[in-house]
């Protein structure tokens, strides 16, 4: 090999670790998002409304991407798009809710941060990813992060609300996983409006038959579900979803890792909540678990193949 190819390998190298530092960061913004639906839903919302909130959230946007991008499933998509609307919206945020009305919330997302780990071992028997053990160590860090930032020494466990944590881990996990294992032939747009919408149809007839109908809602409550729905839901799953397609669940997965971050960083600076020296230090594991998973993934040899059924 001459100069000449050598230095065009270089380039072609450093352009590829260039978009995939792109498509991180840009990934990387949705969980810094919902970071802040803690705040907006304490703040902004009416309380004791769980299910209604998350449909609200996920389909008025989802229907609006649909008006946008005026396409619908074709095919065995339909089944696909359901099964992914139930596993990434309506199962996750029905039991993320109940998770975190039975436990203290930092209890609900040190549970819920076991999620990468499932990822992990999904990828394996989906994707036929394999599993490396900088990976293992990169998705406990992350949950020690989390329990430092977030958890309390007092903290109860109810064993209703760990196995809703647990599943909900699981339902997000299987469809960050199965979400790569069937692309579809459309852009992250459609296939976020695909997926709102579905999730949302499916969370509508819950929402109606176990909560009260909602109050009057003021200014400040149709700030919080605008926030909710168009940047929390419809931006930041676009986001997600295409990171998603251009990268392993495996990467993905741990810069979940963010949202109890932030949302303990927006706690601090706008709620006035305090900031102990275990929480920074939690941050500092948390952002070093997200680098250790990156490093984990740029060490293996040949990406992974993805399978095709």
């Amino acid at each position: 090999m001459d100069y000449l190819e050598v230095k065009i390998l270089d380039v072609k190298r450093d352009a590829a670790m260039t978009t995939r530092n792109t498509d991180l960061l840009l990934t990387a913004i949705a969980p810094a998002i919902w970071g802040s639906t803690y705040i907006v839903t304490t703040e902004f919302l009416p309380a004791g409304y769980p299910l209604t909130v998350a449909m609200l959230r996920a389909l008025p946007a989802g229907l609006l991407l649909l008006l946008l991008v005026r396409q619908l499933p074709q095919g065995i998509w339909w089944a696909r798009v359901l099964v992914l609307g139930a596993l990434n919206f309506s199962i996750f945020w029905w039991l993320l809710f109940v998770a975190a009305y039975r436990l203290p919330g930092g209890v609900a997302a040190t549970v819920g941060a076991i999620q990468p780990l499932i990822v992990i071992l999904l990828a394996r028997g989906l994707l036929g990813a394999p599993i490396r053990p900088l990976s293992i160590v990169a998705a406990i860090a992350g949950m020690a992060g989390v329990a430092l930032l977030i958890l309390t020494p007092n903290a109860a466990l109810d064993p209703i609300g760990i196995a809703a944590g647990l599943a909900g881990a699981v339902s997000m996990a299987a469809g960050t996983v199965l979400s790569r294992r069937w692309q579809p032939p459309v852009s992250p747009l459609t296939f976020t409006a695909w997926q709102l919408t579905s999730g949302g149809l499916l969370l509508l007839p819950v929402a109606l038959l176990q909560e009260p109908s909602l109050p009057a809602l003021s200014t400040a409550n149709l700030l919080g579900l605008a926030w909710l729905g168009l940047i929390g839901a419809a931006l930041t799953y676009i986001l997600w979803f295409r990171g998603i397609a251009r990268l392993e669940p495996s990467v993905v997965s741990p810069l979940g890792f963010l949202s109890p971050m932030t949302a303990v960083i927006l706690g601090w600076s706008v709620l006035g909540q305090s900031l102990s020296a275990a929480q920074i230090f939690g941050m500092v594991v948390v952002l070093g678990s997200v680098w250790l998973s990156q490093r984990a993934q740029q060490a293996k040899p040949a990406p992974a193949k993805l399978a095709t059924a």
